[in-house]
């Protein structure tokens, strides 16, 4: 008998031993040790992704075709809206007119009912990652 109950305080010596080091394991400190760039880096993070230097975008793409003509759809959407900003991109061979830099696809269907009745053939493209 006497046998039984060392063998059974050994057992409970054993298991409160390796619960306080559980307990102990969990109380550590850490200490981070950061590059003193990375503040400035998230700013600048921050800044390109307010000004749409970075992320999905939506744009309006009003024509598609040949220079001459794609002057003239910016040329008359500059005259009508001043509220968004206008860009003829080349994509080899021809010309696109893209207005605005909208946050969301929400933003971009406002501005595109504003826009219908002046250009019927405009329409919201994929956004392409910035």
């Amino acid at each position: 008998m006497r046998i039984l109950k060392l063998k059974d305080c050994f057992f409970i010596a054993v298991l409160t031993l390796g619960i306080h080091q559980i307990g102990v394991a969990q109380t550590g400190k850490v200490n981070i040790q950061q590059d003193a760039n990375i503040p400035n880096l998230l700013e600048m993070k921050s800044e390109m992704t307010k000004d749409g230097k970075l992320g999905e975008r939506y744009k309006i793409q009003l024509y598609y075709g040949d220079n001459n003509e794609a002057s003239n759809v910016i040329k008359k959407f500059r005259s009508i809206y001043s509220e968004w900003p206008s860009q003829i991109i080349y994509e080899t061979p021809n010309y696109k007119v893209w207005i605005g830099n909208f946050r969301n696809r929400l933003e971009a269907d406002r501005a595109l009912m504003k826009i219908k009745p002046e250009f019927p053939a405009a329409f919201i493209p994929k956004p392409q990652r910035g």
